[in-house]
Formats: C-alpha cells, structure tokens, sequence
C-alpha cells in the first residue's frame, strides 16, 4: 500500500512564548517493510533552528529552536510512505518463551548480537514499570513450553478483551497499575500494559508509534468496526520472537501488524518516541489540537 499522511499539531498559548525548544518525531523510520518516499515538515512561526539526527534508537529526530515571542505554534507533516506486506509466520515455528527468557538473562558473557539489541527492551522504563502484578496478570497467557509468538498472540487478545478503549480517562502520567485496575485507557495504554507484563516475565518488547488507515482492518468480515486508533497518533508492540526477530502485534484492535500500519519511531515507551514535546520559556496555559489523515494511494 501507498499511503498519503497529513499530520496537524497546533498549540494556541495564552501569552507569550519567549523562547522553545522541541524534539520532533515525526519521520516515518526506514524499514524492511516501509519507505518513506516524500516528507515535508512546515512549522509556524517560520523563524527557527532546525537540525535533524538520529536518536539512540535509530530514529529520525528533529529538533527546533524558536528565538522569537510567538502565541501559536503550528507543526505541519507531509508525507507519502509505502509499507509492504510482512512474510506470513506461524507461532509454533518460535521458540519456548522460557527459553528465550533465559537467552536474554544476563550469564557474564557477551549475549548474540540480536539478543544484545533486544536487552535494550528487556527492562523498566519510565513508563513501563516492571512489577509483580502483571506477571500475575498475564500468567495464563504463559503456559510452560508455550512458543513466545503464541504467548504474545493469547496476551494481545487477552488485553483486547479485558480493556475498554476509553478517550480521556487517562493521561500520558497515568500509572499503569492504575489502568490495570480501571481497565480502561487508551492505545498508549494498551502498549505499555502489554510491554509490561512481557517485561515482567523478562521477555523483551519495545514500543512502536505511527499511524493507522481508517477503516475495518483488511480482511475483516463485511460489517467489522472501524479499526481502532484512526485520527490521531497510533501506538503498538514489538515483540522479541526468535528466529523471526521483531513482530509487531496491536492489542488495541487485537491484530499483528500488517500493511494498515505505518510505523515513525520505536524506542523503550512514549517518552522516548513522543511525536513533540520540549521546553519553553513563558505561555502560561495552552491549547492542544492534533490532526491525523491518512489515505491510501495505490494498492499494490
């Protein structure tokens, strides 16, 4: 698929802001299922530093500096991607979560390369605690000599059924205990919850943020909902599923991740792949309003 994407940020403050610093992320990373084939960022006021790099994760991160008092801050992103379809796997041909488990304990030695890189996900972060509780929770979805895909497919639908997709009962802050506990969040909270309780078993999984075609997702029966997560910022999992690699699953609408999705960033969890966030000097109290489209072009 080709996919048009038009993404909308526009802060209104109530007073001056002095002077900003942000971090965006809002370039589609390349990847062995997508290309990013145009992109255009256009910010307002248009009197900035700008400089793009690659953060620790390999993402494209670009940061901006405005010198000049300003009352509105407007991020426009342009972009055409296409995103391929991913080879068809089978969650017996992965191996025993157990013994993936302990791969990636630490033994004293230098792990493999791959493995390696999936430590990086393996641990707490700020938004993903690792806790007994969702070890607990999560227990049934780990039955002993079970392949990892497979645990992570139960746990994806599990999430899917226990959660109620719930707009503005939670805030990016919410502990994840909490929305444990209410079993209501949103897309972001249905990431770190999962994150969490394959974390928690010392599993590795990584947060994905991106984007997602309007719609029932493909191959859904005649009358299937709307996929959830449209209009907005998107966010799923990656799992570490030897000897595939990473396979990403999206408990929100309790599918693997195919060519409805375009990914922009990975990293630990939000903090590090937050579409915009940074500092500024003044503004007092503002309002936010964010705009996502996404249009398919051509299916191939």
């Amino acid at each position: 698929m080709r996919y048009s994407i038009h993404h909308k940020t526009a802060y209104e403050y109530a007073s001056d802001v002095l002077h900003a610093h942000h971090i965006l992320h809002l370039v589609p990373r390349p990847a062995p299922f997508q290309q990013c084939l145009e992109h255009t960022i256009s910010l307002e006021p248009a009197t900035f530093r700008r400089h793009d790099e690659l953060d620790a994760f390999g993402n494209v991160l670009t940061r901006i500096e405005f010198e000049h008092p300003h009352r509105r801050l407007e991020v426009v992103t342009q972009m055409e991607v296409d995103v391929h379809q991913r080879p068809k796997v089978f969650a017996d041909h992965s191996i025993p979560w157990e013994r993936l488990c302990a791969d990636l304990a630490y033994h004293g030695a230098w792990p493999t390369r791959e493995n390696l890189e999936a430590c990086r996900f393996r641990h707490e972060s700020p938004y993903v605690r690792v806790k007994q509780e969702f070890t607990d929770y999560a227990a049934d979805c780990f039955p002993a000599g079970s392949p990892i895909l497979a645990c992570a497919d139960a746990l994806m639908v599990k999430l899917h059924r226990d959660l109620k997709y719930a707009p503005g009962e939670t805030a990016v802050g919410t502990p994840l205990r909490e929305v444990l506990k209410k079993r209501r969040g949103v897309c972001q909270d249905f990431a770190h919850l999962m994150i969490a309780c394959l974390r928690s078993r010392g599993l590795a999984a990584r947060y994905v943020s991106g984007y997602l075609r309007a719609g029932p997702a493909r191959g859904a029966a005649p009358g299937a909902p709307p996929a959830i997560g449209s209009g907005a910022s998107h966010a799923w999992v990656a799992v570490y599923t030897p000897p595939f690699g990473w396979l990403d699953c999206d408990p929100t609408n309790n599918v693997r991740v195919g060519t409805d999705h375009i990914a922009v960033a990975w990293g630990r969890d939000f903090g590090d792949v937050s579409p915009l966030h940074g500092v500024i000097l003044g503004g007092a109290t503002h309002e936010l309003s964010v705009s996502v489209t996404v249009e398919p072009i051509t299916q191939q």
